[in-house]
């Protein structure tokens, strides 16, 4: 059975920004697809939100897709699968500590087993803007792409976070991404 799992970003929930809409739209086509609500969004923590994304079921037909904080959280579940998932599409993730500080924050492991993520997932896409307020840009999309060795990267001009309610950005719509998810 395809399935599709989707994981929000710090402050967001199933309902946040393209969400619903690409709910609605993976469903047409035949995906059951599932957004877990994840604890204490406001204050994304790998050792809260890893135990709630693992609790899903996840096969060779699954898709993953994370916004922004979902995205660390993506490369954590990869690194913990016994299976290898079809796709995963990270969209303005990271894997380094955003900004000026150096200091780590509570969803980002200290290191991520590369190696472990690449076997885990058939796809690999990673989806920056040129202009992201928080730093999850194309140059951190970038290092994703080079340690991953695998995939691909989109870089998209001027779309900021794709979606953010401190800079106005509702991002209802993602067609974009539907057209990239592998059938």
């Amino acid at each position: 059975m395809k399935k599709a799992i989707i994981l929000h970003g710090t402050s967001e929930t199933e309902q946040s920004f393209w969400f619903p809409y690409i709910k609605a739209e993976l469903e047409k086509k035949g995906y059951s697809v599932s957004i877990p609500l994840l604890p204490d969004a406001d204050h994304p923590d790998l050792k809260n939100w890893l135990p709630v994304a693992l609790k899903e079921l996840y096969t060779e037909e699954t898709i993953i897709i994370g916004h922004s904080a979902g995205g660390p959280l993506i490369l954590s579940v990869l690194e913990n699968l016994d299976v290898k998932v079809k796709q995963a599409i990270l969209v303005a993730g990271y894997a380094r500590p955003k900004g000026s500080d150096p200091k780590p924050e509570p969803i980002l492991q200290e290191n991520y087993n590369w190696e472990k993520i690449r076997e885990n997932v058939e796809d690999c896409i990673f989806i920056n803007s040129d202009n992201d307020p928080w730093g999850c840009n194309d140059i951190e999309g970038k290092y994703m792409l080079d340690k991953a060795r695998k995939g691909k990267l989109i870089i998209m001009k001027g779309e900021g976070h794709m979606g953010s309610d401190t800079y106005h950005q509702p991002y209802k719509e993602f067609p974009f991404l539907i057209r990239l998810i592998v059938e």
